[in-house]
This record gives C-alpha cells, structure tokens and sequence, in this order.
C-alpha cells in the first residue's frame, strides 16, 4: 500500500509530529472529504511506501534515519515556484528549502527527491518572462539535487477564483493559461517548452501532471506517485491507476490521509484551500 502524506494539506511542514504519532499508534483515522460523517481507519503498520508532498522537507531529514529504520520506504516531492507573497503569503525561504533538500539527497539519494513547479500561475506579478527566468535560476540550483521536475498548469477551481478575484483590487491580474475550448493557449505552451528546455540543460527529467498532451513540448504526460518509478527506485509492484483522481491524473492507486483546508500555508491558487 502507498500511503500519500498529503494531496490535500502540508503535514510534512506543519503536522509532522501528528505523523509520527500516527505511525506509533498504528493507524490514522482520515475523514472522508465528500461526506465528514465517514471516516476510515487505515493502518500505518503494513505500509510499502510512503509519499510525501510538501514545501518544506526540513522535518523530513531530521526524522530520515527514523523512517528509514521503520522499513517503509518513502520519497520527497517538494514545491518550490518562488512566487510573490500575494500569491504564497507563507511560502519558507528559498534558501533553507534548496540547502535542506541537498542535505537530504545527500542522505537518500537524488532519486527520492522530487521538485515540483506547481502550478504554474500567469499574472501581471507572474508574467511569462518571469517564468522563464524563475524557472531557469531554480532548475539551476537544483542541479544534482533532484532528477526529475513535475509541471502543471493552475487549474480554475471555483474557490480559488473567488480568491483571486478579492485580490484583483490589490493589484493582481491573472492572465488567461487556456483558449476557450479548454486547451492551454499556444503562448503557454511555448513557454511549457522553454522549461523543458531548461530541465534537460540541467539534467533533469521533466514530466506534466494531469495536463493535455505537451510531448511535443518536450514534457511527457507523468504521475505524481507513479507506478513505474516505485517499480524502479524501490523495487515494488506499483498498484494500478487510481480512477478517483482528476481525469488525466496518471497516479497509481494511494491512500491520502490529509484534510483539506487544514493548510496554514494560504496559497491562494491551491486546491486544498477551501476558503474563499
């Protein structure tokens, strides 16, 4: 079993603690987040891997040589977009993510180490050149930190427009990612393949999460928590695909145990943020 900490909330920077907690007792009961009169109890005692999704691994390294003597194995996707605070009013500093995430790859290894640039979020603040160049210097940071980049494009989720629009007073204005039809712009995709373009001149692999088809930007279609990965780093028999995911998302099966709108982080683009 996969057991993902979290789609939906940053436990590894905020709740990390609880986590270990619930790996002492054995379980952790999660709501379910269509319907909060149901819960189910999943065992954290049989567990094949663990995959963590945060913006801040500091928690992680500290407690790596605990997980690791646990037996469960685990890898790191850690989101870094560089973003104005209008837009992350409490994203960590930079500099102590890059220097954390070198440290923990120095422990276990690039492989285990995932960076995600997601999603990618055009505005006046965030504009295509700023991504061109914001991507580049981070790829360039990270350069034999990580192996592989995660890329998707902000999503419309009602609520986060409904945020947005509130800060369009403040000066924010978000520019169009998609064309009426709901395929992604040709400007966009064009800058899709500019930061190809800069993974691949820093060595890493680049993948799209949940998007349209953008091969011929030089970004195939990729899984967060992806079976043939499991297979290959960690020699596991990956589940199957996990039909309760968006349409294009490609994840093998996991169970979340994250709540949404439990994140202090605030960033108003994110789907877990359920305020509106």
């Amino acid at each position: 079993m996969v057991v993902s900490v979290s789609r939906r909330c940053d436990i590894p920077r905020f709740a990390f603690n609880w986590f270990l907690e619930r790996l002492d007792e054995g379980f952790v009961d999660v709501i379910n987040p269509f319907n909060a009169k149901q819960t189910r109890r999943v065992s954290l005692e049989s567990v094949d891997l663990f995959a963590f999704w945060t913006r801040d691994p500091a928690f992680i390294l500290e407690h790596s040589d605990n997980l690791e003597k646990r037996g469960s194995g685990f890898f790191v996707m850690t989101t870094i977009t560089g973003y104005p605070a209008i837009l992350e009013p409490n994203a960590p500093q930079i500099d102590a993510v890059i220097a954390t995430m070198e440290k923990l790859a120095k422990k276990i290894t690039p492989d285990r180490i995932i960076w995600r640039y997601d999603p990618i979020f055009i505005s006046n603040f965030t504009d295509y050149e700023f991504h061109r160049n914001n991507f580049a210097g981070l790829a360039g940071r990270l350069n034999g930190i990580v192996n592989k980049v995660i890329v998707s494009v902000y999503d419309e989720y009602p609520k986060a427009q409904k945020r947005i629009a509130k800060l369009m007073s403040g000066g924010l204005k978000p520019l169009a990612h998609y064309n009426e039809d709901g395929t992604l712009l040709s400007s966009v995709r064009d800058l899709l393949a500019c930061l190809a373009k800069s993974a691949h001149d820093n060595g890493m692999e680049i993948q799209s999460c949940a998007e349209e088809d953008l091969s011929d930007c030089g970004i195939p279609p990729g899984a967060c928590i992806d079976a043939v990965y499991i297979a290959k780093v960690f020699g596991l028999n990956g589940p199957g695909r996990d039909r309760s995911q968006r349409k294009r998302c490609l994840c093998a099966q996991s169970v979340d145990i994250g709540s949404y709108g439990s994140c202090p982080a605030g960033c108003v683009y994110c789907y877990g943020n359920i305020k509106q």
